[in-house]
C-alpha cells in the first residue's frame, strides 16, 4: 500500500510501514511540511495515497468538506504503541488499499473505527 505521513507520525511508524513493505513517503520528504491539512488531503488524493496522521481535526475535512482520500488517524500514546501497531497491522491485513482508499480509519489500541467517506 502506498502512504502518505503527515509531519506528525513518529519516523518509528514510517519504519514499521515500511518494515511490512508499504511505500511510505512523508509530508517532510515532499517539502510540504508547512502545507495545511486541506492540501494535504488533496495531494494524498492525487497521489492515491492513504494520509496517516495524528491530526483529529481532519475528519471534519473529509466528513463535511468532503475533500480528500482515506485517512488513517492514530491515536496513540508512547504507551500503547505496541498495540497500535498490532491493530495497524491487523487493518492492514484486513482491507484492501481501494477500501482503506475510501475511508476514515480511527486506530486505537486493539480496536479500530472503520467508515466509508462519502462520495
Amino acid at each position: 500500500m502506498r502512504f502518505l505521513a503527515d509531519q506528525d507520525v513518529y519516523a518509528v511508524r514510517v519504519r514499521f510501514l515500511s518494515g511490512l513493505g508499504h511505500e511510505v513517503v512523508s509530508v517532510r520528504e515532499l517539502g510540504l511540511s508547512q502545507a495545511n491539512d486541506a492540501d494535504l488531503l488533496q495531494i494524498a488524493r492525487q497521489q492515491r495515497r492513504i494520509l496517516i496522521t495524528r491530526d483529529r481535526d481532519l475528519g471534519g475535512l473529509v466528513f463535511v468538506r468532503r475533500l480528500g482520500a482515506g485517512v488513517i488517524y492514530l491515536r496513540v500514546l508512547p504507551s500503547t504503541q505496541a498495540l497500535v501497531h498490532a491493530e495497524l497491522e491487523r487493518i492492514l491485513a484486513t482491507y484492501t488499499e481501494e477500501r482503506l482508499l475510501g475511508a476514515f480509519v480511527v486506530v486505537e489500541p486493539a480496536r479500530h473505527r472503520f467508515r466509508k467517506v462519502p462520495d
